[in-house]
């Protein structure tokens, strides 16, 4: 059961809210989604085993860059 409240949101607060709003869903639904706390379980089966070893791989491969590039900004920021 439904219990209706009414929200002031500006123009721009309604456009974004309505840009996420599918046709088949009302805005309470949105809200929800938007808002809501979610368990990562809800992401099981979303990729494949392939995918999710290539995704796994990226950011592996993206924190080791980001640990190098690192390291390079503090050797030289020591030898300035």
């Amino acid at each position: 059961m439904y219990t209706s409240k009414s929200i002031r949101l500006s123009e721009e607060a309604y456009d974004r809210l309505a840009a996420h709003k599918r046709e088949d869903e009302t805005f309470s639904g949105v809200v929800l989604w938007l808002a809501g706390e979610r368990s990562l379980l809800e992401l099981a089966g979303v990729l494949s085993d392939d995918e999710a070893d290539a995704l796994r791989e990226a950011v592996e491969e993206r924190r080791d860059r980001r640990a190098a590039e690192l390291e390079d900004t503090a050797d030289r920021l020591r030898e300035a």
